[in-house]
């Protein structure tokens, strides 16, 4: 067996969180997988690293000594790529259905060119179709997603969490309201992704919090534009993050805070099998940018 430094975490994670089932959520595997790849690291090493009691899992003096070499190889690996990184011609693709705002690109591009000079990446949109704005099938390296997406396969940092507008017509009735509730819309046409986005698209028609009252579905919406001529012309509604409500800001729409509905979640995500070495940067930047809003869940080896 070669052990990669992808062992080497989830071993380290057990013993920080001194549990199998906390490190499996922090790891976003399962359980049982992460119990089996400790068995093998076990195996290989001719050594028990954990005593696994109903309190969870403590540490052997094997354990002792093998985390101690285990966290000095997985932070010299982390300085290695970043020293790559930083003396690399380094490009990423970087997906996305509608540019992430809040003035997070050119900041990213300023601490890049601070800390990583030939560093590059290029923006690449993608259909709302694609759920995953390209991770899917690898058409890009990493990309700006709202939630949810399944983990495994995929990692994030989450860039940003606000609440959930909906968008109406100058005309309608509940325009001049600040906020409003799900159940005074639950009546209302709707306008969806296309069924290919599968969860995204029952996300954004709050399916989950109607109570299972289903949504009338009046029109399919691919893009920002075909959204605004949709609303304008009265064909339906829609729910949006409120960060992205200023590309709404036009002939008169309106778009009150939906009260009851829970957050928007926008992420940084990557495909757990494709890491170039320039993402652990990127991601690292844009962590960094958003400060105490991040989550960081670095890439792996």
């Amino acid at each position: 067996m070669e052990v990669h430094t992808r062992d080497l975490r989830y071993f380290l994670a057990i013993a920080d969180e001194g549990n199998f089932s906390r490190a499996a959520e922090r790891l976003f595997v399962s359980q049982p997988a992460l119990s089996k790849q400790i068995r093998t690291l076990e195996r290989h090493l001719r050594a028990q690293l954990f005593v696994r009691d109903r309190h969870g899992a403590r540490l052997t003096a094997a354990g002792e000594e093998f985390a101690r070499h285990a966290r000095a190889l997985v932070e010299s690996w982390d300085e290695a790529q970043a020293a790559v990184a930083g003396v690399s011609d380094c490009s990423l693709v970087v997906g996305m259905h509608t540019s992430p705002g809040r003035n997070l690109l050119p900041r990213v591009q300023a601490l890049l060119r601070e800390n990583c000079p030939n560093g590059t990446f290029q923006l690449k949109k993608m259909p709302w179709s694609d759920r995953t704005a390209g991770l899917a099938d690898h058409a890009v390296d990493a990309a700006f997603v709202w939630l949810p997406l399944p983990r495994p396969p995929y990692r994030w940092i989450t860039i940003a969490r606000e609440p959930r507008l909906v968008v109406l017509a100058p005309e309608h009735h509940l325009a001049d309201r600040a906020e409003v509730s799900l159940a005074e819309l639950r009546d209302e046409p709707f306008l969806a992704l296309p069924e290919s986005a599968g969860e995204l698209r029952d996300y954004w028609l709050g399916t989950d919090q109607r109570g299972g009252f289903p949504a009338r579905v009046a029109g399919i919406i691919n893009d920002v534009d075909e959204t605004y001529e949709a609303v304008t012309s009265g064909t339906g509604i829609c729910f949006i993050a409120a960060g992205n409500a200023p590309i709404f800001e036009r002939g008169g729409i309106r778009m009150p805070v939906v009260t009851d509905l829970s957050p928007s979640e926008l992420v940084l995500a990557w495909h757990d099998s494709q890491q170039p070495p320039f993402l652990k940067t990127f991601a690292d930047a844009c962590a960094t940018i958003v400060g105490g809003d991040a989550v960081p869940t670095s890439p792996h080896a």
